[in-house]
């Protein structure tokens, strides 16, 4: 096997290989061998078919089978030689194997560019103090009594405000007549939290208890539910309670009851040192981004299309779980695909050139990751969400996803031998 590499720019290349004659006859008598043995032909006992009619019955099969396992033979030892590790799909472009003539073809594909890291030893970084505030231990502790709040129907008669709970009656209708899947009785409806549509707690709002009303129920033009977008029903409401939460106080038996602590002192000890390490990682990681932004502006280098499209397509991933969850959809924001694409290349392209740099970086400084750290890393993935370790672990390997993993785990190593070879100043957290 010959073969001859040209750089068709900075991150791709292209490979040309000539497979002589003698190797397309050894590839296509293997595969004509491996037909031949389950090949049964009158006259014949099985296996012991004349290769000339096994070939002239398979033609497509045999020929399909030997260019395949001609190309991926190749495809490593070509690799192997220039030391280069694909970060995109390897083109394949050639002829039609014949026999008593060289099989020509050749594959593309990018890699990451070469560049010289600049020297981020001792590189100078402030980095802000970890502390935390008795103001946000208390705000913690106000959530957890709330969460056991008991809830009481209130004293006096009157419509429900925000913070309470009401007990209603509610059932929506178009042109006098019942929506279906739009009621509910007995519904316990948290005001001011925001799950509702303006229109209905407004009215909800109106209303105390053993009274009934009735308005307007506009849904959005990009509500999830396309059968509702953009129309408007009547919504009737009949209020039964009115109820407030009456929070318990903040003592060791509150303590006890929410976490099993001896005292609300030692839950406080337990808030305050969540915190810190929430906290230490946060301004850690805040340290490392500024570092690395400095950095960045210290290299210029071309970025790989197949690495920039695949980030764009993360963010619009998550565009659309982000809006699914606001109950909207990607189409309701009204614009083409290339025009989401486009809005979202910027940000990609940046994500790009930090995970090529840290790539670099992670060869420069020897870093790895093993096999047992990626499926450490889909165990924490799996059990966070609540999903199987083997199913994730298959549908990451299904789906080509352990490379991109694993590369995630090499830059956030990376980042971190960087960050420990920079001089790093503590300073006074920013006034808020």
């Amino acid at each position: 096997m010959e073969y001859t590499v040209e750089d068709l720019s900075p991150v791709k290349k292209k490979v040309n290989i000539t497979v002589p004659v003698e190797e397309v006859e050894a590839a296509l008598s293997a595969a004509i061998a491996m037909y031949r043995t389950n090949m049964s032909l009158d006259g014949f006992r099985k296996g012991k078919v004349p290769a000339n009619l096994v070939e002239s019955r398979f033609r497509k099969e045999i020929y399909n089978e030997a260019t395949q396992d001609l190309v991926n033979v190749h495809i490593n030892e070509v690799m192997t030689a220039l030391d280069a590790n694909p970060i995109s799909r390897i083109d394949f472009d050639g002829g039609q194997l014949e026999r008593g003539t060289p099989f020509e073809y050749n594959i593309s594909f990018e890699v990451l560019p070469e560049f010289d890291l600049p020297d981020y030893d001792g590189f100078a970084v402030e980095q802000e103090k970890a502390v935390v505030d008795e103001k946000e231990v208390d705000e913690v502790i106000t959530r957890i009594r709330t969460n056991m709040a008991e809830l009481v129907p209130v004293a006096e008669a009157r419509p429900g405000k925000d913070g309470d709970v009401v007990v209603l009656d509610f059932a929506a209708f178009e042109n006098g007549q019942p929506v279906e899947g739009i009621s509910a009785e007995n519904f316990q409806m948290n005001l001011g939290d925001r799950q509702a549509l303006e229109d209905f707690e407004n009215l909800v709002k109106t209303l105390s208890p053993g009274e009934e009303g009735e308005g307007p129920l506009n849904f959005p033009a990009d509500f999830i539910n396309p059968d509702f977008a953009g129309k408007s029903l009547t919504v009737k409401v009949k209020v039964h309670a009115v109820k407030e939460r009456r929070l318990p106080e903040a003592n060791d038996d509150l303590a006890q009851k929410a976490g099993g602590f001896e005292s609300m002192d030692k839950m406080r000890e337990a808030v305050t040192s969540s915190y810190m390490q929430s906290r230490t990682q946060l301004v850690k990681a805040t340290a490392q981004k500024t570092m690395l932004d400095k950095l960045l502006k210290m290299v210029d280098f071309p970025l790989p299309e197949s690495m920039v499209d695949m980030y764009v397509g993360h963010l619009l991933d998550d565009m659309r779980t982000k809006l699914e969850r606001q109950g909207k959809s990607v189409e309701s924001l009204g614009k083409k695909p290339e025009e989401l694409r486009a809005e979202v290349r910027p940000e990609a392209e940046q994500v790009t050139r930090t995970q090529i740099f840290l790539l670099r970086a992670a060869r420069k400084e020897g870093v790895e990751v093993t096999e047992q750290e990626i499926d450490a890393q889909i165990q924490q993935i799996a059990a966070r969400s609540g999903q199987d370790y083997n199913a994730l672990k298959d549908y990451y390997i299904k789906n080509n996803l352990i490379f991109s993993l694993r590369d995630r785990m090499l830059a956030d190593k990376a980042m971190d031998a960087i960050y420990e070879k920079a001089a790093v100043t503590e300073v006074e957290p920013a006034a808020k």
